[in-house]
């Protein structure tokens, strides 16, 4: 008897389960149907292999992709598009949702000015394109009355497209046609009429070896060489430059050139050009002649000055793993260690006597005359000094230590020598060893320096 139970409740579980899935599977169905109606497209952007925009005035532009799947305008130039604006393009007008259907028939298009402007799209496999015809605003909303060439409806498309159906020849251009890899740059010469200099890669540095050899400001090389290889196209002057039209435009003999040394002794040379207030710009790859921001030429203006280091030693305070100070008859050492407390690894900061004990030391006060050092920069160069007593580093006041370990890189050093301090001006004269031209500091770090060991001790109070 239980058994016959069980079968008949599993029999009207199963008739109920079905009519669930039934009356699901005709919702679904039926909210598919809603949402094609809804809809004037209904296919992927990726599926779009060619598009056109036909103007007010008839004139067209007609943008396809070649074989790599890059976009081109073919019409009515042949250029590069930009991948970002013909994407966006098609995207628009793939899966259009519609506003309203104003009405499913028509013989009277001409009753909502259809068509003023036309979009066509080819699709991947398909020989005939979706044809889309855009007639007068909406005066209401400012939406656009519209309709497929292959319906009968007319209906509202959404005002934002508007911004679409205006893309000019130029919107839809590649711009950054001088664009280059900055990774592969291994030198960089710049020729003006006031200013020359070269620089050249030295590992993850840059280092000047004209017109003198000091160290290049990483932050600012880098900048340059990010501002070149971005430069976009306000304008395009010229589609395939010849000499005449770089006489037209000065970059015959340019106000800037720039050499930048390539992998493989390749070189890429750029030619920069102040022109009836414009800044006009080519290089040795490009056919073409464009304008570009003025900024641009702004930044290959700086003096050599303004583009070395001038950090006193280039180093990260929290890569520090020790620091030694020595005076006349008096030094002090201390190193950085890792140390289990409580089950966990930590690093901690470690006085080092001349026997080898090690103490604990006051980590705030060291960190915080690292981080001093760190961000000591110079005033002034001193270039090519005559003579070391005149800036009293042939006797040092102070000599500065510092071993820094980077992350999956071998240990260095860092040694710097400190003059005599000139009260007055609150200045000091330092030298780093790996450079043969000296800096001019304020002294406000001097206020950091322990006089003697007590002060780095771990509980110190500081007071000297």
């Amino acid at each position: 008897m239980k058994f016959r139970t069980t079968l008949i409740l599993l029999a009207i579980f199963i008739m109920l389960l079905g009519v669930v899935l039934l009356l699901e599977h005709r919702s679904e169905k039926a909210q598919e149907k809603k949402e094609a109606a809804e809809k004037l497209t209904d296919f992927k952007a990726s599926e779009v292999e060619k598009l056109s925009l036909k103007k007010e005035d008839g004139s067209i532009i007609t943008l396809k992709k070649d074989d790599q799947g890059h976009w081109q305008i073919v019409e009515p130039l042949v250029a590069e598009a930009d991948e970002y604006e013909a994407n966006s393009l098609a995207e628009n007008f793939a899966s259009l949702r519609l506003d309203k259907v104003v009405e499913d028939r028509t013989d009277n298009l001409a009753a909502y000015e259809i068509p003023r402007k036309e979009v066509s799209l080819w699709l991947k496999g398909q020989n005939q394109p979706v044809v889309i015809q855009i007639g007068m605003e909406n005066p209401l909303d400012s939406s656009l009355y519209a309709r497929r060439t292959d319906r009968q409806q007319v209906v509202l498309l959404p005002s934002h497209l508007k911004y679409s159906l205006d893309k000019k020849v130029f919107d839809l251009r590649k711009k950054d046609v001088l664009k280059f890899e900055t990774a592969k740059v291994l030198s960089i010469e710049l020729k003006s009429k006031d200013i020359s200099w070269k620089v050249r890669k030295e590992g993850e540095t840059w280092q000047f070896i004209q017109p003198l050899v000091a160290l290049a400001s990483k932050y600012q090389v880098d900048n340059l060489l990010d501002s070149l290889s971005g430069l976009r196209a306000k304008d395009f002057l010229a589609e395939d430059k010849d000499q005449e039209k770089l006489r037209q435009y000065g970059l015959d003999n340019p106000e800037f050139t720039v050499i930048l040394g390539l992998q493989d002794s390749q070189e890429l040379i750029f030619s920069i050009n102040r022109k009836d207030n414009k800044v006009v710009a080519t290089n040795s790859l490009a056919r073409k002649i464009i304008e570009v921001d003025s900024q641009i030429a702004t930044d290959l203006g700086k003096k050599v000055d303004d583009l070395r280091e001038k950090k006193v030693a280039s180093f990260n305070s929290w890569e520090a793993v020790g620091i030694g100070l020595k005076k006349e008859g008096w030094q002090l050492a201390a190193v950085k260690e890792k140390v289990k407390e409580k089950g966990q690894e930590q690093e901690k900061w470690f006085l080092t006597g001349a026997d080898g004990k090690k103490e604990p030391a006051d980590e705030s006060k060291i960190e915080s005359l690292l981080r001093k050092l760190e961000y000591l920069e110079a005033a002034e160069f001193i270039d090519k000094p005559a003579d070391l007593k005149e800036y009293g580093l042939d006797r040092p006041s102070l000599e500065v230590t510092i071993k820094v370990k980077p992350a999956e890189k071998e240990e260095r050093e860092i040694r710097l020598l400190v003059g005599k301090e000139n009260t007055e001006k609150q200045q000091v004269v330092v030298k780093n060893r790996d450079w043969p031209y000296l800096f001019r500091v304020s002294s406000d770090f001097l206020k950091e320096m322990p006089t003697k060991l007590e002060d780095w001790q771990s509980g110190s109070t500081g007071k000297k």
